[in-house]
């Protein structure tokens, strides 16, 4: 039964990064930060990066690399959120 805990978990950590891909997609299609929250985006980012260092910790690989490729696409939103807004704000808009 732990086992197969153990590989929902998984499952749901690799789905949860794949729910942060449309967004990218959108930041990059747009290249715009118009109503993205650089707050709630860098939240995400943070408790992802506690979430690794917490799976180090319990040497859980699943959590690892769950919060690690969350990370990523996550990430991936912030900076391009952060990229857009810097060149928003220097082009005066």
């Amino acid at each position: 039964m732990k086992e197969i805990v153990a590989v929902i978990f998984g499952l749901g950590l690799g789905c949860n990064a794949l729910l942060f891909v449309p967004q990218v997609l959108a930041l990059w299609r747009k290249k715009s930060d118009v109503g993205i929250s650089l707050i709630t985006f860098g939240g995400f980012s943070v408790l992802q990066v506690v979430g690794i260092v917490h799976g180090v910790y319990l040497n859980d690989l699943s959590l690892i690399l769950g919060m690690a490729a969350s990370l990523m696409t996550c990430g991936s939103v912030t900076g391009l959120t952060i990229l857009y807004r810097v060149k928003r704000v220097r082009a005066g808009n």
